[in-house]
């Protein structure tokens, strides 16, 4: 009674078009209040927990932080002028080259819809250009970007790691070979796609464009080493990396490359400037720009827009929680895995009905909401069958990244809408034949383990070793 009326409130809540998070919370609180025995002191005590005891959770603010400075600084144009150096002479070469900085954006970024933003407002003009159609382009970058969640730092992986209490930096080491698996599909498609529509390759950049691309990406390339190199290394944990990122971020737009800030557009180096004389009218210019930057409206606006973002997020997670909390309370996920464990289902079957809930569910839920919801309900149902904890993650990650291009909550297909100057309809059109690959890659990652655990398993020897 207690399960179908959580449900019922849920649904009937996201029917009349109540945000997902009023949703969540009121559905909860109902359900306490009409058939729960707890008290509802423990809403008001759930609500605190929910983001003060998830230590884990204090990181989201930060990689927003740190991605919203990267989205609109110049990282993104650098990122992408050092990947069409290394592959825009193959056929296709542009679109590989998109495909390429998204995922070394997401590596900085944790974000699906940020990636999209920032690489997209950029490439798909540019591929247009080229002799690309418009609707390929934007259907590249529209699935390229889903790997902002795939690609460590996630931000998606780190509330599945708080909804299930596993590994953060498990999950992270697990996405890596994912991650990359997914991109080079996507290159080998784009690569026959594009020989079959006979579109034009680039000249050859020479290795010169490529170096000299290369060290003027390094501001943003040297944060993927700086977050996973410290959370790999056991220096930090992925909260404390994540404040070093949103840290390191805000140095690189505002001081590095100038992109935003006071010194913007300031050279580093003036015409005959000696070396001694270039770095002590730099540093003065950095010293005396300190109090400006509290002023800053550009800056201000980057720390506003971020601050939304996380709040808003922060509020879904929270409500989430209170739901997931009236779910053990009630012990309903343990009661629906001993219904499952009866029937008698294979892990592999199991897995079957994982992914037909998860992607039913991504049409109408924004990802960590569904992760914080069914994350409580599968995980004991996949312990109890043998299934590796981090292996279920990475299966749901992907799952919520073919959410982000299924309507009509598609997060991506809103920034490709947005970005192109399109209807959501054609957004979708546009998107929905690279599903087709977006599907095989979940279906090798959820029949395929090893894929998502070698890594972390591979790192456990090593550290077994010494």
């Amino acid at each position: 009674m207690t399960t179908a009326a959580l449900f019922i409130l849920l649904f009937g809540c996201m029917m009349l078009g109540m945000p997902i998070a009023l949703a969540l919370g009121l559905s909860s609180i109902g359900t306490i209040l009409m058939f729960s025995n707890d008290s509802m002191a423990s809403i008001a005590l759930k609500l605190f927990e929910a983001l003060s005891e998830h230590y884990t959770l204090l990181a989201i603010p930060f990689f927003i932080l740190s991605s919203t400075f990267l989205s609109t600084g110049g990282v993104a144009k650098r990122i992408i002028r050092f990947a069409l150096s290394l592959v825009g002479h193959i056929r296709g070469g542009i679109a590989m080259a998109s495909v390429i900085a998204c995922m070394i954006f997401a590596a900085v970024s944790g974000s699906s819809p940020a990636t999209v933003a920032a690489i997209g407002s950029i490439v798909i003009v540019g591929m247009v250009k080229a002799g690309y159609p418009e609707s390929f382009a934007a259907g590249v970058i529209g699935n390229a970007g889903t790997l902002g969640i795939l690609i460590p730092p996630s931000i998606v992986m780190l509330v599945y790691a708080a909804a299930t209490e596993v590994s953060a930096a498990r999950m992270f080491m697990a996405g890596f070979i994912p991650g990359l698996m997914m991109g080079l599909m996507l290159m080998i498609v784009i690569y026959f796609v594009a020989r079959y529509k006979k579109i034009p390759s680039q000249p050859w950049a020479g290795i010169g464009e490529i170096l000299t691309s290369g060290i003027s990406a390094t501001g943003g390339l040297m944060l993927i080493i700086i977050v996973l190199g410290s959370i790999y290394g056991g220096v930090a944990s992925p909260t404390e990396a994540a404040a070093v990122s949103a840290v390191y971020a805000f140095g690189v737009a505002v001081w590095g490359y100038r992109d935003m800030g006071p010194l913007k557009a300031v050279p580093w180096r003036e015409d005959g400037e000696s070396a001694g004389s270039m770095f002590g009218r730099n540093l003065k210019q950095i010293v005396f720009t300190l109090p400006k930057i509290i002023t800053d409206k550009e800056i201000n606006k980057v720390v506003l827009d971020a601050s939304k973002v996380s709040i808003m997020l922060l509020f879904i997670i929270a409500n989430a929680m209170l739901f997931a909390h009236v779910l053990t309370t009630e012990r309903i996920p343990h009661q629906i895995a001993e219904i499952i464990v009866q029937w008698g289902l294979s892990p592999w079957m199991f897995l079957v009905v994982v992914n037909i809930l998860l992607l039913i569910a991504g049409n109408f839920m924004e990802p960590s909401a569904i992760l914080l919801i069914m994350a409580p309900i599968l995980f004991p149902i996949a312990v109890k069958l043998g299934i590796d904890p981090i292996h279920l993650g990475i299966i749901m990650v992907v799952n919520m990244e073919i959410g982000m291009l299924t309507p009509p909550v598609g997060l991506n297909l809103f920034v490709i809408s947005g970005v192109t100057g399109h209807s959501i309809g054609w957004a979708i059109k546009a998107c929905v034949p690279w599903l087709l690959v977006l599907l095989t890659f979940l279906m090798v990652i959820t029949y395929v383990p090893q894929v998502s655990l070698f890594l972390p398993e591979f790192l456990d020897k090593l550290q077994g070793f010494n």
